[in-house]
């Protein structure tokens, strides 16, 4: 599946590295990381590296038979939402969890925290297969580049950021699963010092991970 990473998280070092090892399959990689990364803590770890959404991923991993069955879930999950999203959006699956990442320019038009027309449709079809798939959490994490100053981009990225939530909560899915984030600025994946790297930069991230009631279908192997 494209996009997938395996992510270990090392507990003493506190690093993380990424492989492409094809030998392994995601169910797999989901129980290792929590075997691993157990005492990671979510967003902390993604501070660190940069990628909240990352962090969040890791810091939910329980590990053992109980990951490798969520992340079985996830695997099936992350191909439908790869199928419904298509280009307007890159789906990842890390460890136990998906992560879902949409350009701003794809959700929204420069500078404004609205959503755009041409991103209803997108949003309409994420929002379904949350629906489908109830046993999830969902983060969203908004983030802008670095032109302009903190204060004009902390709040976008907070407001980009509810606008989605309020979107999804309006198309069915239940408020209490969603979670909002402005980052600003502080977290970039590219170079400023291109477009083509701030357009990066410009973007929302969604981490879906397990929540109590999949973690205790897993746990009773009914997953």
């Amino acid at each position: 599946m494209k996009g997938t990473r395996l992510l270990v998280v090392g507990l003493l070092s506190v690093s993380l590295v990424f492989s492409g090892c094809k030998s392994w399959s995601n169910a797999v990689k989901g129980g290792t990381i929590g075997t691993i990364a157990g005492a990671a803590v979510g967003a902390g770890v993604g501070k660190l590296l940069g990628n909240t959404a990352v962090g969040a991923i890791a810091g939910a991993a329980v590990g053992g038979t109980t990951g490798v069955l969520i992340g079985k879930k996830m695997d099936k999950q992350a191909a439908e939402l790869e199928a419904q999203l298509g280009t307007n959006a890159e789906v990842e699956r890390i460890g136990e969890g998906i992560k879902v990442t949409f350009e701003s320019g794809i959700l929204f038009n420069t500078g404004k925290a609205d959503l755009s027309a041409s991103s209803i449709t997108a949003l309409t079809k994420f929002a379904k297969t949350l629906i489908d798939y109830p046993d999830t959490d969902v983060m969203i994490y908004g983030h802008t580049d670095n032109t302009g100053s903190d204060a004009i981009n902390q709040p976008l990225s907070e407001n980009r950021a509810n606008a989605v939530k309020a979107f999804l909560v309006a198309q069915g899915v239940v408020s209490s699963r969603l979670t909002t984030q402005g980052m600003g600025s502080t977290s970039p994946v590219a170079t400023n010092d291109t477009e083509a790297g701030r357009t990066q930069n410009r973007r929302v991230e969604i981490a879906i991970t397990a929540n109590e009631e999949m973690l205790k279908k897993a746990q009773a192997g009914e997953l």
